[in-house]
């Protein structure tokens, strides 16, 4: 044992981030991308099920279709939905400047552009699949 009674410096950092709520909000919208992630894995899992045939595809549905991926799905669900609004929050500030008639365009009119935009294009796809799956 050393004779010296020094105690080396130890930082402070184990959950700096939980002081500030900024960074909590910040530490699970990131947290969320892992969740946005693995829905991309999943499709990316029935894309190459289309490619094996038709009965990689139906053992891909079947899959889908027990109840506990049901509720996977509706916690990723949760968890990609929070990712986009907190993205959404997060968009006004990251954005140059944007002058209307010479005035600044608000905070809250881009967020709600942001989620008026997503809405629309949701729609669309929605109609178009609709229309492709009848």
């Amino acid at each position: 044992m050393s004779a010296n009674p020094r105690r080396p410096y130890k930082r402070p950092m184990q959950g700096w981030w939980r002081r500030n709520p900024y960074f909590v909000e910040y530490v699970i919208h990131e947290a969320t991308a892992c969740f946005v992630a693995a829905y991309a894995l999943v499709l990316l899992s029935g894309v190459l099920c289309v490619m094996q045939g038709e009965g990689a595809w139906n053992a891909w549905l079947a899959v889908l279709r027990h109840p506990l991926s049901i509720a996977v799905h509706l916690v990723m669900l949760v968890a990609v939905g929070y990712h986009s609004w907190s993205w959404f929050k997060i968009m006004p500030k990251t954005l140059p400047p944007i002058r209307v008639r010479g005035e600044r365009v608000g905070a809250s009119a881009i967020f709600a552009g942001g989620l008026a935009a997503t809405a629309i294009a949701s729609l669309i796809v929605i109609v178009v699949a609709w229309g492709v799956l009848r």
